[in-house]
Formats: structure tokens, C-alpha cells, sequence
């Protein structure tokens, strides 16, 4: 019966460790540089709560609807 021998997981690597794997140490003319998080591509008209909010009006509306037309009509 032949066992498996589990594979141990590399532990993650940051940007330094990587150049430094592939390009050797670094000298006096490499920079790593941290660059701000990328801006918004456009402007969304609503949001997940303002969709929700207005389907639970349309259902409430539909309900009430349903509920008008079951009633029979006064004096009959």
C-alpha cells in the first residue's frame, strides 16, 4: 500500500521576495513603489439597496391591488 506524502504549501511572497527571486538583489537603482488604489471607472446611478427598496414597493403595490379588487364593491 503506497502513502502519499502531503505536499507542504509555499507561504506567500510579497513584491520584494519575488523581484529578488527572479532579478537577484536589488541595488541603488530599483524603487518598489506602493501606488493608490484605482478610481472608480464610472459613476453608478443606483445602488443594491435603492433596487431592493423599490421591489418591495412594487410588491407592496401589487398586494394592495389584489387586495382592493377582492373587496366587493359598496352597495352591492
Amino acid at each position: 500500500m503506497a502513502f502519499r506524502r502531503k505536499r507542504e504549501r509555499l507561504r506567500p511572497l510579497d513584491e520584494a521576495a519575488v523581484y529578488a527571486r527572479c532579478h537577484g538583489d536589488r541595488d541603488e537603482n530599483v524603487k518598489v513603489v506602493k501606488l493608490p488604489p484605482r478610481r472608480a471607472r464610472y459613476d453608478l446611478l443606483t445602488t443594491g439597496e435603492d433596487i431592493r427598496r423599490g421591489l418591495e414597493d412594487r410588491i407592496d403595490a401589487r398586494e394592495l391591488g389584489s387586495a382592493v379588487a377582492a373587496r366587493p364593491a359598496p352597495g352591492a
